[in-house]
């Protein structure tokens, strides 16, 4: 199933990860320190930490991934030029699927991109 509008899974992913956290909080809980502690500036910056996360998120086939980090590489503030050099990086990581999921990633920008 193809993703219509990446801004909607965004918040429907986010609303989903909201209910799990009701359910299990002590994973959740967990995995926010996780995420903080690895997305916070140290020797790379959240930036070129979020242009990495975005090209695994790719060479793994992660919808909700492509969502979450192509909406925050944007509020870290990377470039339309940065985004779409990271998604050829993924491309030749990941080979054919990392094609679709990359060209589904530019989809997502272009998407987050007019709000």
């Amino acid at each position: 199933m193809a993703v219509e509008s990446y801004p909607e899974h965004y918040k429907q992913v986010h609303n989903e990860m909201n209910a799990y956290a009701r359910e299990n909080p002590e994973i959740m809980a967990g995995f926010s320190l996780l995420h903080k502690a690895a997305s916070n500036d140290s020797a790379l910056d959240a930036k070129t930490k979020e242009l990495i996360a975005l090209a695994i998120a790719i060479v793994v086939r992660c919808d909700g991934c492509i969502a979450f980090h192509v909406h925050d590489v944007l509020k870290a503030g990377a470039s339309k030029e940065e985004i779409v050099d990271a998604i050829g990086v993924a491309i030749m990581m990941g080979g054919g699927p990392a094609v679709v999921y990359g060209s589904a990633a530019l989809e997502a920008l272009k998407q987050f991109d007019v709000q």
